[in-house]
């Protein structure tokens, strides 16, 4: 006897009558992410001015904005400066220059702030690194619709991310690392978007050499394929990835892995197409284009980014040269202007600074240990008796454990397509996981190189939203479709569903500790679940 199971589930069955009502699907459509919008701005701007004091690096950061807004370059400031700034004196910085190790992108958008709210409001210290989170939630949201075409989904990225503390905390801190985030997620979501355009680019062009040759459909065309200079989108990734690195150096490793990565696609694409020299035409042809269409104007944007430093006179080894601290270049390189070449000092400078870092601090995280969550960032604690205040960059364990899990059940699914179609073995196209895990590579592997190194946990949300993009990508697997066996169907829906209902609890549980309230120290305790997290 045959049974014969039905497919979908009566979720299923309610919702295609909803979606079937225009008004219904326009609400959900647009209705949706913004309430995922609301949720991102609630979480990241209510009590945003607690704690009314400089925090962790905000010691740096808000301090160089200032002082940047106020001399064009970061000033120095005299011993015990944060009890006076905390205060509202915030105009005792000294005219000397101080060494600062990044780039002043991300302080000029501090610095915007503090010109809007006044540098004596710690709102102001924190406003625009909250709004730069909030466009993080938006722009997820963006890149999930372009992958996944799917407005759960879309919703679903954009929510976990909305929700997650590790994302949450360094909204409402004013450091740097959102803002690396921010540029990068917005360099590869134009990268995604040159993937299309230049697709449509590259068939059309197929198509018109196959008519002038007589060549029929599905024949191979015995050429290098084109030369595609003109990709607005590519130019648009530049851009991003310029001011990604003039934040913090690390948007190097997303401008090159996303140039690689597009190199890749278009290697495929027209191998597609049906072009025979498919490889050497990316590689000796499409290959220099592209090279030229991006690092020039990345280079560019992150030079200009220094425009204070240039415009002004006291910026740390701004007049190296002309004051006898160094020595000009000669030869093939005398003719290259003084100012540059005291820049180039001051750039190699900060790069011997990097590679030498090794003064140890209590919260530093091994990069091995950043995917399990090991050792988070305590940004500010406060004791008074049996009463306790933290801020712990502290993701929410369950979204970032089954994040990790899910960036290794791609990377496992790329492996098992790359293999089966060398064997020539027919397999679904897993663009989408490779788009994820170059955005995880780009962020995440640079750092092994600095396993003996003082880094943090915090580095991580330069990648976070690649990791949530993969736990959705995953997500929409289980829930399958509306046309799967029944069994199927509803087992997907319940296990994502009490999945996402859990993260929602744990957030609510760990808020507290991600926005510096005062909680009796038995419940502090509560969240530390490892050693390592006190």
């Amino acid at each position: 006897m045959t049974v014969i199971e039905l497919a979908g589930s009566r979720l299923d069955d309610w919702w295609a009558a909803l979606m079937a009502r225009p008004y219904a699907r326009r609400a959900w459509t647009w209705g949706a992410p913004l309430v995922v919008l609301a949720v991102a701005l609630l979480t990241r701007l209510v009590d945003l001015g607690h704690p009314h004091e400089l925090v962790f690096d905000e010691t740096y950061y808000v301090k160089d904005a200032y002082t940047l807004s106020h001399l064009g370059y970061e000033g120095s400031w005299p011993s015990n400066a944060n009890v006076g700034f905390n205060a509202g004196l915030t105009d005792t910085y000294l005219p000397a220059a101080s060494f600062v190790v990044h780039p002043p992108v991300g302080k000029w958008i501090i610095a915007a702030g503090l010109g809007i709210f006044g540098a004596g409001n710690s709102f102001g210290w924190r406003i625009m690194v909250a709004l730069a989170g909030v466009l993080l939630v938006v722009l997820t949201m963006l890149v999930a619709h372009k992958l996944f075409k799917s407005t759960l989904l879309t919703v679903i990225a954009g929510g976990l991310l909305a929700i997650d503390g590790n994302a949450i905390v360094l909204s409402r801190v004013a450091v740097l690392d959102t803002m690396v985030a921010l540029f990068a997620l917005l360099g590869a979501y134009f990268v995604l978007l040159d993937y299309g355009w230049s697709k449509r680019r590259l068939e059309g062009w197929i198509s018109a050499r196959r008519e002038r040759d007589g060549i029929a459909a599905g024949w191979p065309v015995s050429d290098w394929g084109p030369v595609l200079w003109w990709r607005p989108w590519l130019l648009g990734a530049a851009v991003a990835f310029g001011l990604c690195t003039g934040v913090k150096w690390s948007g190097l490793w997303f401008l090159a892995g996303f140039a690689l990565y597009s190199l890749l696609t278009d290697a495929l694409a027209r191998r597609r197409a049906g072009i025979t020299f498919w490889i050497s035409g990316t590689i000796l042809r499409q290959g220099p284009a592209t090279f030229l269409v991006t690092v020039p104007l990345a280079l560019a944007v992150y030079v200009a980014s220094w425009t204070g430093w240039f415009a002004t006179q006291g910026g740390y080894y701004r007049t190296w040269i002309e004051t006898g601290g160094g020595i000009r270049w000669k030869g093939l390189l005398a003719w290259v202007p003084d100012t540059f070449q005291n820049w180039w000092h001051y750039q190699d400078t900060i790069y011997r600074y990097h590679v030498n870092e090794h003064t140890p601090h209590s919260y530093q995280a091994n990069p091995l240990t950043w995917l399990f969550l090991e050792r988070p960032t305590s940004m500010y604690y406060h004791q008074m008796g049996d009463v306790g205040a933290e801020i712990l960059d502290l993701a929410n364990p369950l979204i970032w454990w089954a994040s990790t899990a899910a960036a290794f059940y791609l990377l496992f699914r790329l492996v098992r397509a790359i293999v089966r179609r060398a064997r020539r073995v027919q397999t679904p196209s897993v663009w989408r996981e490779g788009f994820i895990l170059a955005g995880l590579a780009a962020g995440y592997l640079p750092w092994m190189a600095y396993l003996s190194r003082t880094v943090f946990q915090f580095y991580t949300i330069a990648f976070e939203p690649f990791l949530i993009l993969a736990l959705t990508l995953t997500a929409g697997m289980l829930l399958g479709r509306a046309s799967d066996p029944e069994s199927r169907r509803v087992a997907g829906i319940r296990v994502v569903g009490v999945f996402l209902a859990l993260c929602v609890v744990l957030s609510v549980f760990f808020w507290p500790l991600w926005t510096g309230q005062q909680i009796p120290m038995w419940y502090l305790h509560l969240h530390w679940w490892l050693p390592s997290w006190v």
